[in-house]
């Protein structure tokens, strides 16, 4: 590759980089009363400051997180703290496989990494990316998954040292932000084959486990139900297309 052709390589990937920046943003807005509960939270459950920061960094994931500061308080074995934690984060294994076949131009290292940040957002907004001409690259991604990261531990060390000074952090009201942020983001998959029946499959699924089994399975059987609901009724659509 001539020096020339480098050049111009360059800048075309910080602005792919940079470019991410402006998707995540909005991301970052409905996610942050999120990451400030938990910090505010990590410290009224017993963790310092801290390991209210190291959590954030190395799990990485709200919900789990959540989890895991409701167990830790409570006389439960450490393996079943992990299993829960383990049937929070379930999905990841889904989304993993379903974005898998857009990273297959990177490099083994780049997926191990990458992977690391696949949160639901940064999932949904892959697979977005995925369907442009330019695809889902690796810039691309860690341009958006950096943003989020380096966002989310700096709420949760915010909250943890701030969340003090809020008696009750409930009480706000602002964790309602994400869920809509969420909603949203199902939206934007609505002309998608078989996208109502897969909701509504799941959404059912996951109520009925909720009040059956309990949390937190009810989000891998909501998730589980709706993907069995696409394995089958996917290739008869496709059978009946090419009849």
């Amino acid at each position: 590759m001539t020096s020339t052709s480098m050049s111009e390589m360059r800048p075309s990937r910080i602005a792919e980089f940079f470019g991410a920046f402006r998707i995540a943003t909005p991301v970052v807005v409905a996610s942050a009363p999120f990451g400030l509960l938990f910090g505010a939270l990590a410290v009224q459950n017993g963790l310092s400051v801290g390991e209210a920061i190291l959590m954030s960094a190395t799990v990485f994931a709200g919900a789990s997180q959540m989890v895991g500061l409701e167990l830790f308080n409570q006389t439960v074995p450490a393996w079943l703290v992990v299993l829960s934690i383990f049937a929070v984060n379930f999905r990841h294994v889904l989304y993993s496989a379903a974005i898998g076949r857009n990273t297959r131009h990177w490099t083994p290292f780049q997926r191990a990494f990458g992977f690391f940040f696949l949160t639901d957002i940064q999932y949904a907004e892959g697979e977005k990316q995925a369907e442009t001409p330019r695809g889902l690259s690796f810039v691309w991604y860690m341009g958006m998954a950096t943003f989020i990261y380096v966002a989310w531990v700096a709420e949760a060390a915010i909250g943890s040292i701030f969340g003090n000074l809020i008696s009750d952090s409930y009480a706000l009201g602002l964790d309602f932000m994400l869920p809509i942020y969420f909603l949203g983001m199902v939206m934007d998959f609505r002309r998608r084959p078989l996208w109502l029946p897969v909701v509504l499959v799941s959404s059912a699924a996951s109520i009925a486990a909720y009040y059956w089994v309990g949390s937190p399975w009810h989000v891998s059987i909501g998730a589980v139900a709706g993907i069995t609901l696409a394995v089958i009724v996917g290739p008869v659509q496709t059978q009946e297309g090419r009849s």
